[in-house]
């Protein structure tokens, strides 16, 4: 019931259906999530959390007759409330179900590249807050698509790959 997705086993399957598949099919590993495939799953998350932000965010504003706006340099407090939905949405996402909406749809998956470790919250936060805060000038997402295991800056601090869920090749 091992997995491998960097040359190492692991056991880090998420349906007995995956296990019957990779038992079935040795030699084989997951193949990792190009740019362009996680700039849509993004693209879709994007909107996901501007959805919830406008549906959710913005009427409890209103309501209580709080301020959008801020001063020159200063953040609003919607702002701030806005990018802690951004951030958390991502962060508990990633953790429950290893998948956003937007990777769902796109049959996409955040791995462990470090099994003993795995997604725990530390990793999780070091992904998806820290990475993401450093990753908010979007032109660092470029290197995905020339690193051999397609990691964003965010991967590569917390040691994990996007991976498809169902799309193999040979080792």
């Amino acid at each position: 019931m091992d997995v491998t997705y960097d040359g190492k086993d692991h056991n880090e399957l998420s349906s007995p259906a995956e296990v019957s598949r990779q038992e079935s099919a040795p030699g084989v590993e997951y193949a990792f999530a190009g740019f362009w495939v996680r700039f849509w799953a993004f693209l879709l998350d994007g909107i996901v959390v501007g959805s919830i932000n406008r549906l959710v965010v913005s009427p409890v504003f209103s309501l209580l007759n709080l301020p959008k706006e801020s001063g020159f340099f200063t953040f609003s407090l919607y702002s701030v409330t806005t990018a802690i939905v951004f951030f958390a949405y991502f962060a508990v996402m990633t953790k429950f179900f290893r998948q956003t909406l937007g990777k769902m749809v796109f049959g996409l998956q955040v791995v462990s590249l470090t099994p003993e470790k795995g997604l725990t919250w530390d990793v999780i936060f070091f992904r998806e807050i820290i990475g993401r805060y450093i990753n908010s000038l979007y032109i660092t997402y470029i290197i995905v698509a020339f690193l051999p295991k397609k990691q964003g800056l965010h991967d590569f601090f917390a040691d994990t790959a996007v991976v498809h869920e169902k799309l193999y090749r040979k080792k």
